[in-house]
């Protein structure tokens, strides 16, 4: 049923449209499914080119299988001090990782930043954020990986020892809006350039010319709340 777990006609109506060459989008609308269900389904089974549907069946129970055998992860918790209710800070925690996982962040990243933002330190090793969550240490080093590229955590040392341990701080946010202005003025520059490369006069570069305005009132907004920020800060 839609939204459901894959069955096994499913997938043989995934394989049956990769082989008449149908995109993602195409065959999850026949299957009332989102384009995102039918490519990690794909991805996962062996690529567009050697997707197979009873093997990918198969894999999936196997993998179901292994997954009921193992471990349940644990919650990121807050510190336990200062009187917190751990039931209210579990469920604020599930649902803020839920969130980021809607604004677009992997599920993994989205568990490690809000570990991290839930901690009253702000800081925690990696063999912490093992102990933590619960998953494997690739796990966190994939995942901190990322954040630390996205400029969300950093990394410090522990003072007087040689581990190191990540780090969040009240301008997370503010460094994930700066990043966003950045790849808006790119956006903005590559606007412009396609309307003049396709000429502002046809309907793909007055497409193009279109969103050189909203892109530059966009990061005039980003701007002015980067400003307004500073400001108050200082």
């Amino acid at each position: 049923m839609p939204g459901g777990r894959l069955t096994a006609d499913d997938r043989r109506r995934i394989a049956d449209g990769l082989a008449d060459g149908l995109g993602y989008a195409e065959i999850g609308r026949s299957l009332g499914r989102p384009a995102s269900t039918i490519m990690r389904e794909v991805t996962r089974n062996g690529g567009p080119a050697g997707y197979a549907a009873d093997r990918a069946h198969d894999a999936t129970r196997h993998r179901a299988r292994r997954v009921k055998t193992a471990r349940p992860p644990a919650r990121p918790i807050a510190d336990s001090d200062h009187g917190r209710d751990p039931h209210a800070v579990r469920a604020f925690t599930e649902s803020f990782i839920a969130l980021l996982v809607q604004q677009g962040l992997p599920r993994m990243e989205a568990r490690v930043l809000t570990c991290l933002y839930v901690t009253d330190s702000g800081a925690l090793t990696a063999a912490d954020l093992v102990e933590r969550l619960r998953v494997s240490p690739a796990s966190v080093s994939h995942a901190v990986g990322f954040l630390e590229q996205q400029d969300m955590i950093r990394r410090d040392r522990v003072p007087g020892e040689r581990r190191e341990r990540y780090a969040i701080d009240e301008e997370v946010w503010l460094r994930s809006l700066a990043a966003s202005l950045r790849m808006n003025d790119a956006l903005a520059d590559a606007s412009r350039q396609g309307a003049e490369i396709l000429g502002a006069a046809t309907p793909a570069g007055a497409r193009f010319a279109s969103s050189v305005d909203l892109l530059n009132l966009l990061s005039e907004a980003f701007r002015q709340v980067l400003d307004q920020w500073r400001g108050s800060r200082r």
